[in-house]
């Protein structure tokens, strides 16, 4: 198993993904300590890349979810 490093707002995003399956937006109201869209899309891509995040597309809706 590979361990990874995390910052703290990649953690908080990961622990908003890990009960269920949200939107982007959705991850956005629940994490306080990211107040901009753009700033939680380069998180969830890097969260992505380390492979601890999933995504997938269900009625036209990108959903995240910890992998």
């Amino acid at each position: 198993m590979i361990q990874t490093t995390l910052s703290a707002e990649e953690q908080s995003v990961l622990n908003a993904v890990k009960t269920e399956h949200l939107t982007s937006f959705e991850i956005l109201k629940k994490v306080e300590s990211i107040s901009m869209i753009l700033s939680l899309y380069n998180i969830i891509d890097k969260l992505s890349t380390k492979g601890v995040l999933k995504s997938y597309m269900k009625q036209d809706r990108k959903y995240h979810y910890a992998a």
